[in-house]
């Protein structure tokens, strides 16, 4: 399968990324970690001009937009919001069972789902490895698996394609920077090996992706291959980053917590599979 942007969609890229490099999105993910909303609620207003909450039926276009979403860490419930609700107003979210049993940002949110049934009532909120995804108790239901779920795991899919993409990028500036021996970590051969192997774990998942962008193949094998590259693309970063790679300080834990908690979300590598394994038989 070739695919191609073409020009509208790669003057949208263009102008998403131009958005998202200038608006210092790890102080706007750190300020959203620790309960600060404002700079997030500010930052989806300007992304809703552009049109990113519109995507909905637009597959390609939204995948576009949750790849730059995941390469700036943009905190959120956009898949939520945008992916599984198709809401172009408000911010909205969503826990259904058994892939999804707590609601992202319900405090925040104008509307709250269980399922397809909208709750009033907002319970107590769980921590995760990503502190930027505060996850809500709203009674959540068991819900089919349809269209709207399967747009949320393309999203998912997505996102963390760009949050390989920016860990990779990072680790390879690191790597020319940083100096053991008199010498460039990055002239070690080991080194280059496993950078080079996260880059073709990556460029293999990004077919898949717009695969099921098109409808060629499933969201699951999307999620798959996307999270694989991606989870090899943390582990990677933090091997070359050494000792450093692991501090909250480091701006590096940002990415590498929130590909650790996408690739549970909206369903278990495990679930993913073995989907893709029933579509074969």
């Amino acid at each position: 399968m070739r695919f191609e942007l073409d020009a509208d969609q790669r003057d949208f890229t263009g102008a998403l990324d131009a958005l998202l490099a200038s608006a210092d999105t790890v102080a706007v993910a750190r300020a959203w970690a620790d309960g600060d909303h404002g700079p997030g609620l500010r930052l989806w207003s300007r992304l809703a001009e552009m049109g990113v909450t519109s995507l909905a039926d637009e597959p390609v276009f939204l995948v576009l937009a949750f790849e730059r979403l995941g390469y700036y860490a943009v905190p959120g419930p956009y898949v939520e919001s945008v992916a599984y609700h198709g809401n172009a107003g408000g911010i909205w979210t969503v826990a259904v069972l058994p892939h999804v049993p707590y609601a992202l940002d319900a405090d925040i949110a104008d509307e709250v789902y269980a399922g397809d049934e909208r709750v009033s009532d907002v319970g107590q909120m769980h921590g995760s490895v990503d502190r930027t995804r505060r996850l809500f108790d709203v009674g959540a239901i068991e819900g089919p698996w349809s269209a709207q779920f399967d747009r949320a795991v393309l999203a998912v899919s997505a996102q963390l394609l760009g949050l390989g993409e920016r860990v990779l990028a990072d680790s390879v500036t690191y790597v020319k920077q940083r100096k053991q021996f008199g010498r460039e970590i990055g002239s070690y051969q080991a080194i280059k090996h496993a950078l080079a192997d996260v880059r073709i774990a990556l460029d293999f998942a990004r077919p898949l992706v717009y695969g099921a962008a098109l409808g060629e193949i499933t969201s699951s094998a999307a999620k798959v291959a996307a999270g694989d590259a991606a989870y090899l693309a943390s582990r990677t970063g933090l091997q070359v980053h050494g000792a450093i790679g692991y501090t909250q300080e480091f701006d590096l834990s940002i990415w590498i917590t929130k590909i650790r908690a996408l690739l549970t979300a909206w369903g278990t590598p495990a679930f993913h599979r073995a989907r893709v394994l029933e579509g074969l038989r």
